[in-house]
C-alpha cells in the first residue's frame, strides 16, 4: 500500500490518491478505496486510517476471511484471516494444473493474502500468508510495521521478517535502508518512533541496517532473499 506520508504529500498538490487491490487471477481488479466520499463523516485520524485500506470489493466480487480451520470470520475490522474471493471473472483453475489447493468446490479462490474486513466492507491487506509473523500464537502484520517505519523521515526502505525466538516462536526483525539524510539513524531512534503508532508487542525486537534492499523484477522487496541473508540471526536475550 502507498504510505500515508506519500498520500499526504500528494494532498498538498491537490492530487487525490486512491488505493486499490487485485491479482492477475482476478482479471485483475478486486477492490478500490473511495473513502473520500465519506471523508466528512470521519475524524482526520479515522479518515487517514481508512484511506490506507484496499477499499471495498468492486461489483461482482464476493469476499470473505477465514481462520486456520476454514471458519468464516466477522467483518469487524479486528479479526485477521485468509482472504478468499469469488466471482464470474475470477479464475476457477490454473491451466494444466490439477487439484489446485487455492480453489474450492464452491467457487472460492484463496488469494494468499491475510486481511481484515471492517463493518463498512473495507478490506485491509495486512500481509501475505507466507510473510505473516506468528508470535506467541498471535499474528503480527509486517505490512503495518513496515508502513510506520517507512514514514520515518530518515528511512528510505524498510522490511520486516519473522525470525525464530526461543520464547515466542517468532519475533519481528526490522531491516532498514537509511535515507540520504539518515546517516545518523540508530536502532534506538527507530524503535522509539513506533511508540503509540502500533501495538507495543508488534514493535520489532531488533533493527538491522543494510546498504541495498533486494527487489524482484517487478520492484517488490524480495523477502526470500532477506530471510537467506539473516538465516543465522538470533535475538539477544
Amino acid at each position: 500500500a502507498c504510505p500515508l506520508s506519500i498520500m499526504e504529500d500528494f494532498d498538498t498538490y491537490g492530487v487525490e490518491t486512491r488505493v486499490g487491490w487485485g491479482m492477475t487471477e482476478m482479471s485483475p481488479l478486486g477492490s478500490t478505496n473511495a473513502s473520500i466520499n465519506i471523508r466528512d463523516e470521519l475524524s482526520p485520524g479515522d479518515y487517514a486510517k481508512l484511506r490506507l485500506k484496499a477499499g471495498r470489493p468492486v461489483f461482482g466480487v464476493d469476499v470473505k476471511i477465514t481462520d486456520d480451520n476454514g471458519e468464516q470470520l466477522p467483518w469487524d475490522g479486528v479479526a485477521f484471516g485468509s482472504l478468499h474471493v469469488r466471482g464470474p471473472w475470477i479464475c476457477s483453475a490454473y491451466y494444466k494444473l490439477d487439484g489446485s489447493s487455492a480453489h474450492t468446490a464452491d467457487g472460492w479462490f484463496e488469494t494468499g493474502d491475510v486481511a481484515t474486513i471492517d463493518p463498512r466492507g473495507y478490506i485491509a491487506i495486512t500481509d501475505r500468508t507466507k510473510d505473516v509473523i506468528k508470535s506467541g500464537g498471535e499474528w503480527i502484520s509486517s505490512i503495518d510495521v513496515e508502513n510506520v517505519a517507512t514514514d520515518h523521515p530518515k528511512v528510505a526502505e524498510a522490511a520486516v521478517i519473522g525470525r525464530h525466538h526461543d520464547k515466542w516462536g517468532e519475533r519481528p526483525l526490522l531491516i532498514i535502508v537509511r535515507g540520504a539524510n539518515g546517516a545518523d539513524l540508530t536502532a534506538e531512534e527507530i524503535t522509539e518512533w513506533f511508540d503509540g503508532k502500533i501495538a507495543k508487542w508488534w514493535t520489532p525486537d531488533a533493527v538491522e541496517f543494510i546498504e541495498d534492499m533486494p527487489h524482484t523484477a517487478t520492484g517488490k522487496i524480495q523477502k526470500t532473499t532477506l530471510r537467506d541473508m539473516f538465516a543465522d540471526f538470533t535475538f539477544k536475550s
